[in-house]
């Protein structure tokens, strides 16, 4: 029998430098810290619009244990937003932050991608309503990313309330 998750609820991370991290997500996504254990070096952190209890973790380990090494561990996270104008000031604020490492459109989700200061990467995606996936139903091609002419289609369009959990009635 299989496990019956529903989505991820959060994710953690070892950083090298806890404050310098904390002040990326916290610039990059306006999360608030709502727990910090210093006894492990530790923070927990939570996005303004989500009902967890946090959505992120990081723990502190210093630089001793040297760089993150490509093609082992994590790849990347996955940070929804729930309009097309909320990925394209995504993409402001990453430039801002030097963070911004690419974009794509792979059908059914416009994605950007970001790396924090240790290295982690991460993407900011937009799924286009269920409705429209059409041919992107069981496809994730990598094309290039119009924004503007994404930004003109799809205005207005919100999408992160499809993905809310459907719970059985029985």
């Amino acid at each position: 029998m299989s496990i019956a998750a529903v989505r991820l609820n959060h994710a953690v991370l070892y950083v090298a430098d806890l404050e310098r991290s904390l002040a990326f997500y916290q610039a990059a996504f306006g999360m608030e810290i709502i727990a910090q254990e210093p006894r492990a070096n530790a923070a927990f952190l939570k996005l303004p619009r989500s009902g967890n209890h946090h959505d992120l973790g990081l723990f502190g380990i210093g630089t001793a244990t040297g760089p993150k090494r490509p093609g082992i561990g994590l790849y990347h996270l996955a940070w929804q937003v729930d309009t097309i104008e909320e990925l394209a000031e995504a993409q402001v604020t990453l430039a801002e932050l030097g963070a911004l490492l690419g974009e794509s459109s792979h059908g059914a989700t416009k994605s950007l991608y970001g790396q924090d200061p240790d290295g982690n990467e991460f993407e900011v995606q937009w799924m286009l309503p269920k409705a429209e996936w059409g041919a992107f139903e069981n496809a994730a091609p990598i094309e290039r990313l119009d924004l503007r002419a994404d930004l003109v289609r799809w205005a207005g369009v919100r999408t992160a309330d499809e993905l809310r959990p459907v719970w059985p009635t029985a």
